[in-house]
């Protein structure tokens, strides 16, 4: 299997080349393939407006988040909530949604490549995958919970930060 290109590929902010033809079903992606993101809100949705704490996970930076980086955050937090506070005792938000479709050009390398390889002819490239568009201040996750369940969301909020290619801070508010 082919193994991930580097965050550092995808991670500015840049607008999407779009391609101009002359054959219209050229201008434009096709088939995409699915995004990883499984879930964006998890915990107890019933009963949002009972958690009187919410914390978010704050970029600091611009960056293209790919999906496969937040679903793997968002599945080691949630594993770590449910297991110390309970299944019914949080609310976690995935406020990030990617949209962006990422292409990549691959190149053949190896004996008879020069056969088959267009080279940067036609790069347009192949879909690969999502990202989201982050900018600096935007709010990547949200965890609400009661006061006594903090410690363990400000734990699950770094156990995020570990998983992102971005420079991230906690922000605790009481809610009212």
């Amino acid at each position: 299997m082919a193994r991930l290109r580097a965050a550092s590929a995808y991670r500015r902010l840049k607008r999407a080349y779009t391609r101009r033809s002359k054959y219209r079903q050229k201008s434009f992606i096709k088939g995409v393939p699915g995004s990883r993101v499984v879930r964006y809100d998890m915990g107890d949705l019933t009963n949002a407006s009972k958690y009187n704490n919410k914390i978010d996970l704050i970029a600091k930076e611009d960056i293209n988040l790919r999906h496969n980086a937040i679903e793997s955050a968002r599945m080691s937090s949630n594993r770590y909530l449910e297991r110390m506070l309970g299944k019914k005792a949080y609310v976690m938000k995935i406020r990030a949604v990617p949209h962006h479709v990422m292409r990549e050009n691959p190149l053949a390398t190896g004996a008879g490549a020069d056969r088959y390889s267009t080279g940067m002819s036609r790069a347009f490239g192949k879909p690969i995958g999502f990202s989201a568009r982050i900018r600096a201040g935007d709010s990547i996750f949200t965890i609400r919970v009661r006061d006594s369940g903090v410690p363990a969301a400000k734990e699950a909020m770094r156990k995020i930060r570990s998983k992102l290619p971005i420079g991230c801070y906690v922000e605790v508010n009481k809610v009212s």
